[in-house]
């Protein structure tokens, strides 16, 4: 049985708002360590359902999501954040699988065969989701290529790894002082500082931040640890606030 991550029950959708979900995943590891796992649900004007970041798919999840409508779009938000892809593309085959830059090298050199319809653009929203869901790809990493979303109707930004706010009390004992040395857990969740350091370019990362302010979310939903559920936009400005002390 998997380990409690603290997110229970997981494989589920859970409302959020109007027209959008979320599923907590079971933990995944990534360089030794247990991330807690979410996935981000929306359901767009059509009745086609956009899945960000899809978890683990269970039988019980997907009775969920056909009850819900028709899964649709699949999406890859960052070159390490589509392990569970191939699960929902043999699940749900007429879905359109959607990458962002770096998705399919990175897959192809863990040995994956990752199949990739469209590759996300970098700024503007894909035609099936346009007036829905604002996008744009991060910019200032040439490693880390995050597309981050804005869903307007709820006033939520999807965010996947620029943020990791990680409860300690979830976590086992050994990886507390991790995350609190990297200054990711959710007392002051923020950017992990090895992803940091590869942003050379502030000045886009920066115009970038302040993009994703300016689209004043109410809320924001991370792919690791607690989510912000209220004053989306402050939230922000404290997390990114040691990037943004550039601005004039």
């Amino acid at each position: 049985m998997p380990r409690a991550t603290g997110y229970e029950p997981l494989n589920t959708l859970k409302p959020v708002a109007r027209g959008l979900w979320l599923i907590d995943g079971p933990a995944i590891r990534f360089m030794g360590l247990p991330f807690s796992t979410r996935a981000t649900v929306v359901r767009l004007d059509n009745g086609d359902l956009w899945v960000h970041s899809p978890t683990a798919l269970t039988d019980g999840l997907r009775g969920e999501l056909d009850a819900l409508g028709p899964v649709r779009h699949l999406i890859a938000p960052n070159w390490i954040h589509y392990a569970h892809l191939p699960r929902w593309q043999a699940a749900f085959p007429e879905a359109i699988a959607w990458g962002a830059p770096g998705v399919a090298e990175r897959a192809a050199k863990k040995g994956v065969t990752l199949r990739l319809d469209h590759e996300l653009q970098w700024d503007g929203a894909e035609a099936p989701w346009s007036g829905q869901i604002d996008q744009m790809i991060v910019r200032g990493s040439e490693v880390h290529r995050e597309a981050v979303f804005f869903h307007r109707a709820s006033a939520t930004l999807i965010l996947t790894d620029l943020i990791e706010a990680f409860e300690t009390a979830n976590l086992p004992v050994w990886m507390r002082p991790i995350v609190r040395i990297a200054g990711i857990d959710d007392s002051d969740g923020k950017m992990p500082p090895d992803m940091r350091w590869t942003f050379r370019d502030k000045a886009a990362l920066v115009e970038d931040v302040t993009r994703m302010i300016d689209w004043a979310p109410e809320r924001v939903i991370l792919a690791h640890g607690r989510w912000f559920d209220r004053g989306g936009a402050a939230e922000l400005e404290r997390a990114f606030r040691h990037v943004l002390k550039s601005r004039s």
